[in-house]
């Protein structure tokens, strides 16, 4: 009787470790418990040139609006640009939905900021999602999206940032909470090919390439449980903590609620003033930073956009908030959704 209650025993624990096993394997996957990807660093370096110079500081100070989140903001100037001075000297995001979350210093102070750090591990960081210290980075820095980005304008970046002036800023690391930082370990992919040039034959091609390094979809498509919400690609509802209180995306696909009234012309000018005639754009809205691209750049992004399928989403600021439907938020006109 002992025997056979031993093998009963030893049977159910195998079915049981069985099935969690491909319980694990099926649904979050082994990584929340191994670790996140990584690739081993290498010593490339990339050569500071005249023309990477200057394309890195035309991503980093305008397309990607990187010090939009590695700077504290003044948010008593229009636009909310970074602290003067402070450039790339890392924001801890206390006034907002996630105080653990800590931009990092990007100078290359050498003891607080990334001037210790290689290229490669700064490469390693912008395209894959894995810190200096080898820990996996949250998705709000948007690495994901720069997996695209070609290994050119990658070394402009880095060249660009290595030129700032170095700046002191002594700040504590991201401390995620449970679950998000085991659940994290499974969103950085390391990048083993070559990534080249992008399509740059027509504005809708290149357009969509600086949608991408602008990020814009990670704000403007409303999310619940921090996945996109499907058939919402571009259409607002994103909530956005700000100093002077919570606002939401706009809707930027071609409908009539969103931009199917604006023209490249208004378009060019809204990104260059801040304002959509006579209504300023909420400064969570790095406007500041994309008003610094050219203005064939930036009608490129508008063809792009003017491709997406158009999303009726009402949306409105300035109204009392009530609730959506669509986004799952409260904003202005939600109910009428």
């Amino acid at each position: 009787m002992a025997r056979r209650w031993k093998k009963f025993a030893g049977l159910s624990l195998l079915v049981i470790l069985t099935l969690v096993v491909v319980g694990i394997t099926f649904t979050i996957g082994w990584r929340p418990i191994i670790g996140a990807k990584k690739r081993a660093l290498t010593d490339r370096k990339f050569a500071a040139t005249p023309p990477r110079l200057a394309r890195g500081k035309y991503l980093v100070d305008g397309v990607m609006g990187c010090f939009s989140c590695h700077t504290d903001a003044d948010w008593s100037k229009p636009g909310a640009p970074p602290i003067a001075g402070r450039e790339g000297s890392g924001h801890v995001r206390s006034d907002q939905d996630m105080p653990w979350l800590i931009a990092p210093n990007i100078t290359p102070d050498q003891e607080t900021g990334a001037g210790n750090w290689s290229d490669d591990t700064l490469a390693r960081a912008i395209r894959e999602g894995i810190g200096h210290d080898g820990r996996a980075l949250f998705s709000v820095m948007p690495y994901q999206n720069y997996r695209q980005m070609s290994d050119e304008d990658l070394a402009s970046v880095i060249v660009y940032l290595r030129s700032v002036p170095a700046v002191r800023n002594q700040l504590p690391t991201t401390s995620m909470p449970f679950p998000l930082n085991f659940f994290i370990q499974s969103v950085p992919e390391p990048v083993t090919a070559a990534v080249p040039a992008p399509d740059q034959s027509t504005p809708v091609a290149r357009g969509n390439y600086l949608v991408r390094m602008a990020a814009c979809a990670n704000c403007h498509t409303p999310q619940e449980k921090g996945q996109p919400l499907p058939g919402m690609d571009f259409a607002g509802g994103f909530l956005l903590k700000e100093p002077k209180g919570d606002v939401v995306s706009n809707n930027i696909t071609p409908a009539a609620s969103g931009i199917g009234y604006y023209n490249d012309t208004s378009f060019v000018q809204a990104l260059r003033t801040g304002k959509v005639g006579a209504r300023p754009l909420h400064a969570s809205m790095p406007w500041y930073f994309f008003g610094q691209m050219s203005d064939d750049d930036l009608k490129s992004i508008f063809a792009f956009l003017q491709t997406l399928k158009p999303v009726r989403h009402q949306l409105d600021n300035t109204e009392p908030p009530t609730y959506c439907r669509l986004c799952k938020q409260k904003h202005g006109f939600g109910h009428t959704n």
